[in-house]
């Protein structure tokens, strides 16, 4: 587990500014959980992928049209993982047998582009409340973490922390980045505050919030990003919203692949002067 936090954090430094490593594939086994054909996207229990990350649940990019036209939910799979930099692909999977799929996130409950955000108020990583209505006026790319995550997480921040430092001077002061701990026993605003710096996150324009678990429980339900515990991991729904200067979705974007030029792109369609 150790090994793959710090391979996730090297992760998050390419990231930020080094070369991209070559891809690589990876094998490994799970329960398909969700399909997305829109957005390109299947969300897997999976075993252990040595080298890259433990078991857990998480939202995956699936580049091959007709490959992801033959995946169904409940279907076991053995599946191939491209890897390279912060990309994680499915590119390749065969059906080895099927299994009951309870309850769990699901990607028909994320809130819409076109919605209104919802509003909420929790407090930020110096302990002040921070509500995200007050934010208007700027352009907010909204994302879930939790401190201890093994995997994504830290990767996800890795892309923001890019594109915060992509950002042209036209923008930077029209753009407010929000992290939502989905863990908030455990990460208090000292310990979002220390995950933040040793990521590179400029706090003068990011906002990593916490509050009571029934306050952040009512922010990911009406964001739709669930949370279930899988022995002893808190899986959820890998989503980054953008929402508008008007407070309304813009755009969303499942897993980790998104790019910090995509999204520096849709910053500057959704800005306004």
């Amino acid at each position: 587990m150790r090994r793959v936090a710090a391979a996730c954090v090297a992760l998050a430094g390419l990231l930020a500014g080094c070369p991209e490593p070559r891809a690589e594939l990876h094998g490994g086994r799970g329960i398909v959980r969700d399909v997305s054909a829109a957005e390109r996207q299947v969300v897997i229990e999976h075993e252990d992928i040595e080298g890259v990350m433990p078991a857990m649940t998480m939202s995956f990019d699936v580049p091959d049209p007709a490959l992801l036209a033959r995946l169904e939910r409940g279907q076991v799979i053995d599946f191939a993982l491209r890897t390279r930099g912060g990309r994680f692909e499915i590119v390749g999977a065969s059906v080895v047998d099927t299994a009951e799929v309870g309850a769990g996130a699901s990607l028909a409950d994320l809130a819409a582009p076109a919605e209104a955000a919802a509003d909420f108020e929790l407090l930020d990583q110096d302990g002040g409340p921070l509500r995200l209505s007050s934010l208007r006026g700027r352009a907010v790319l909204l994302d879930f973490v939790f401190t201890h995550c093994p995997g994504p997480c830290p990767i996800q921040t890795g892309i923001h922390v890019s594109l915060q430092r992509k950002l042209p001077d036209e923008l930077r002061d029209r753009t407010h980045f929000v992290s939502v701990s989905i863990d908030p026993q455990r990460d208090t605003p000292e310990v979002l505050r220390a995950y933040a710096e040793a990521r590179g996150a400029d706090l003068a324009s990011w906002s990593f919030l916490t509050g009571t678990p029934a306050e952040v429980d009512a922010v990911l339900a009406d964001y739709g990003v669930g949370k279930t515990i899988e022995e002893g991991e808190i899986a959820h729904n890998l989503v980054t919203y953008l929402i508008d200067p008007d407070g309304m979705i813009a755009k969303r974007y499942l897993g980790v692949s998104h790019e910090p030029e995509v999204l520096l792109a849709d910053l500057r369609a959704y800005s306004t002067e």
